[in-house]
């Protein structure tokens, strides 16, 4: 992987792994581009501009990160917990579903599902205005919903988000919960896979991985501002258009 690649993968990872279109889907699609095989020097570069992305959150938010705020972590594991508990069981049978087909159809799916949800969101029925008011029972089917993320192309933040839109809370909310929410999934998945592949981590080019570390954090770190500022006046329609429509140029150019 040579600078230019690691740019554009950060790029592209800081950009969209906390918006609702999908990471996972862009970067295998991404790679395909970029001739960059699913190599396990590739898997540990991913691993760094993940964690470059969990930074961005913890900067923004870092209010959230206290001992103060312990009441809003407890209900942040109860959402998380569904996916970890099904992630581990069938971490087997997810791993076969990684092709392009399938991340091509989730993103119509979800595309369809954002555009289904805003036709019939009411504002006045959103009432849940800060993240510390999101209930643990709200938390859990917030939970629910991030395990259609172990799909690819469904995308971990559109599930989420989805998923507060349908128990109550307004879209800024939604999309809060989601960033914070990503804090230990993130951790645990990249957690995860850089024990798997610490032996990569020697053989990968330092400077590549500091630059598409740079440019992550930089890129995921605007983004969520400039999404949360988008939010206070625009819907969620426009990702859904989106969505479809990448998932049909994905089809049609398999």
């Amino acid at each position: 992987m040579d600078i230019f690649q690691s740019i554009i993968l950060g790029i592209i990872e800081g950009f969209t792994e906390f918006l609702p279109i999908s990471s996972t889907g862009h970067m295998i699609v991404a790679s395909k581009f970029l001739g960059l095989p699913q190599s396990d020097n590739t898997k540990a570069f991913e691993v760094i501009i993940q964690l470059a992305a969990i930074l961005a959150v913890v900067v923004i938010y870092r209010e959230k990160f206290s001992l103060k705020k312990i009441e809003l972590w407890k209900r942040l594991i109860v959402a998380y917990l569904p996916l970890a508990v099904v992630g581990f069981i069938f971490r087997h049978q997810i791993k076969e579903l990684f092709s392009v087909q399938i991340v091509a159809i989730m993103f119509i799916v979800g595309g369809i599902v954002f555009l289904i949800v805003e036709k019939f969101y009411k504002e006045k029925e959103h009432m849940v205005l800060s993240v510390e008011d999101v209930t643990y029972r709200q938390s859990l089917w917030i939970g629910i919903a991030q395990v259609f993320a172990l799909i690819p192309g469904t995308s971990r933040a559109g599930s989420t988000i989805i998923g507060g839109l349908l128990v109550g809370l307004n879209r800024k909310i939604s999309a809060e919960f989601s960033f914070l929410l990503a804090f230990p999934v993130m951790l645990t998945v990249s957690g995860y896979d850089m024990l798997k592949h610490y032996k990569e981590f020697s053989d990968t080019n330092l400077l590549t991985l500091g630059v598409g570390f740079l440019v992550s954090f930089i890129v995921a770190f605007i983004t969520i501002k400039l999404f949360l500022s988008f939010l206070e006046r625009f819907t969620f329609v426009s990702f859904g258009v989106y969505r479809i429509l990448f998932g049909v140029v994905l089809l049609s150019i398999m």
